[in-house]
């Protein structure tokens, strides 16, 4: 059942696939879809941006989701509900926070335009390609950084404490003990936490699906978002398949650099 879509998905891109009014039918193999897809600018555009878009956001929430844990874990008292309030955006569903932002993007009634415009002036926040991509980024960075604090926070409290003990006791300040022996030890929660948030911000299709539609033009469209609109929108579904397809790969061929780079670190870790 896991395989199915997948397998069905990768048979329909590689045929000429034909749309009546009673479905769609395969009419018979072809590589052109791949052919068009590879040779597309369009294509190429969301392949970068998605890249790009994932590097940047992953990074500052691994950074600021460490901090966060970091802090968490020196509260004494009132930890339970840090937690529970660092997790609501998290909880959130996607869409809802996406409109949500949209509200406070809005040019006319949005809060941030009415903080922001009487220091910097009018600022369009969804109308132009770079305001666009930040805005849509800080989206992604307020909603998704509590998942990384989280899992990172497990990681802290699951240390074993004689070690940063002992070297407090031998004269280590706390950048050095960090630094040098929490954050080695750290890895593996570090790299569970890097590969979930990658696998989802390379997918991403609802923030900007809600938030942008994927503009100005198509500034904003990551692959999920053109393969859903070359496949329901225009139904070409042997091309959408072709993109879907080619995404797939893509995160396949990330997921096993990453495994096997996280084992030979484990491995010399060990």
């Amino acid at each position: 059942m896991t395989i199915f879509p997948i397998a069905y998905s990768v048979a329909m891109s590689l045929n000429e696939v034909a749309v009546s009014a009673n479905g769609f039918r395969l009419l018979g193999m072809t590589g052109d879809n791949y052919a068009v897809v590879l040779g597309s600018d369009r294509w190429r555009y969301a392949l970068v941006f998605t890249v790009a878009y994932t590097v940047v956001t992953v990074i500052v929430e691994m950074i600021l989701g460490t901090v966060i844990a970091l802090v968490l874990e020196r509260l004494e008292a009132g930890r339970g509900w840090m937690m529970a309030l660092l997790l609501m955006p998290w909880a959130m569903i996607t869409v809802i926070s996406a409109q949500l932002w949209a509200y406070v993007y809005n040019g006319v009634y949005g809060v941030l335009d009415a903080l922001v415009t009487p220091f910097l002036g009018e600022v369009n926040f969804l109308g132009t390609p770079a305001t666009a991509i930040a805005s849509m980024a800080v989206a992604d960075i307020w909603k998704t950084t509590p998942f990384v604090a989280v899992i990172v926070l497990a990681g802290l409290v699951m240390l074993p404490g004689d070690i940063v003990e002992a070297a407090r006791v031998d004269g280590a300040n706390p950048w050095t003990t960090f630094w040098r022996i929490r954050l080695p030890l750290l890895r593996q929660t570090l790299a569970i936490a890097l590969l979930f948030r990658v696998l989802q911000a390379f997918g991403i299709f609802d923030l900007p699906f809600v938030l942008t539609g994927g503009g100005p033009g198509t500034s904003t469209e990551s692959l999920a978002l053109l393969g859903y609109r070359v496949m329901f929108q225009d139904l070409d579904f042997g091309l959408g398949a072709a993109v879907a397809t080619t995404t797939t790969v893509l995160v396949l061929l990330g997921c096993l650099i990453f495994l096997r780079a996280f084992r030979a670190q484990v491995g010399e870790g060990d």
